[in-house]
């Protein structure tokens, strides 16, 4: 498989509380968006890719990828929460999607509002449903999907590693094929470019990297009001 990654502070925020890890060798991939104020966020977001880092090596035998996936969250989460007891890091928490290749299928761990879609014969799919209070608004029917654009507590989060003892995860799997592009983002890119661009540009004869960069450089053209983080994976 090929990938590309890429992060940017954006054009309001002062640090970047983004953080993505990509490994190949593994079959893993995982973008975090943390919370809490600007140290309290870097530390939380960076805390959780350590911990998956750390944890996941391989899917032994014993133990199913979803399954390694849903504990070493559980354990991200619990490392959170000790480090949040310190007065300086009280509150902070991060979002997380993570993306595992194994044996021709895709495995997803999912909390918060980060997103991962699946690109496949032209067509774009969003495969994670945003934990966030706009998004329930939208599924009770209370707000269409243009008034969530702009609405006040878009940035209110219903779930996210740190803030909770048992976090409810969203794991699931889907069988993938080759030529499949599986993206992750944070919502510093979806807040500006919706799924009809991104189609656009993966559709594109371009490479993997500009393809990335087009979709960060079109965030900040409209307005860049969030750190912006894209993982863009080849299946092959």
């Amino acid at each position: 498989m090929y990938v590309n990654a890429l992060t940017d502070v954006g054009l309001v925020r002062k640090e970047n509380e983004d953080n993505y890890l990509v490994s190949p060798e593994r079959g893993l991939f995982v973008v975090a968006d943390g919370m809490g104020g600007h140290v309290g966020g870097q530390i939380a977001s960076t805390l959780a890719i350590q911990v998956l880092d750390r944890e996941i090596h391989q899917v032994y035998s014993g133990k199913n990828a979803d399954e390694l996936l849903h504990d070493t969250l559980i354990r991200a989460n619990d490392t959170i929460l000790h480090h949040g007891q310190e007065q300086q890091f009280y509150g902070m928490g991060t979002t997380l999607t993570a993306a595992m290749f194994h044996e021709q299928r895709l495995y997803i761990a999912h909390i918060g509002d980060s997103r991962a879609y699946l690109y496949r014969a032209g067509r774009i799919t969003q495969l994670t449903q945003d934990h966030s209070l706009v998004n329930e608004l939208i599924q009770n029917g209370g707000i269409t999907h243009a008034e969530a654009q702009n609405h006040p507590q878009r940035n209110i989060l219903t779930r996210a590693l740190g803030t909770h003892n048992v976090p409810l995860i969203d794991i699931f799997s889907l069988p993938v094929h080759t030529g499949d592009y599986l993206l992750l983002s944070t919502d510093g890119l979806h807040n500006h470019v919706q799924p009809e661009d991104l189609e656009m540009i993966l559709s594109q004869q371009a490479t993997l990297k500009e393809k990335v960069r087009q979709m960060v450089n079109m965030a900040l053209a409209r307005g860049g009001t969030d750190n912006v983080t894209v993982v863009l994976v080849q299946y092959e």
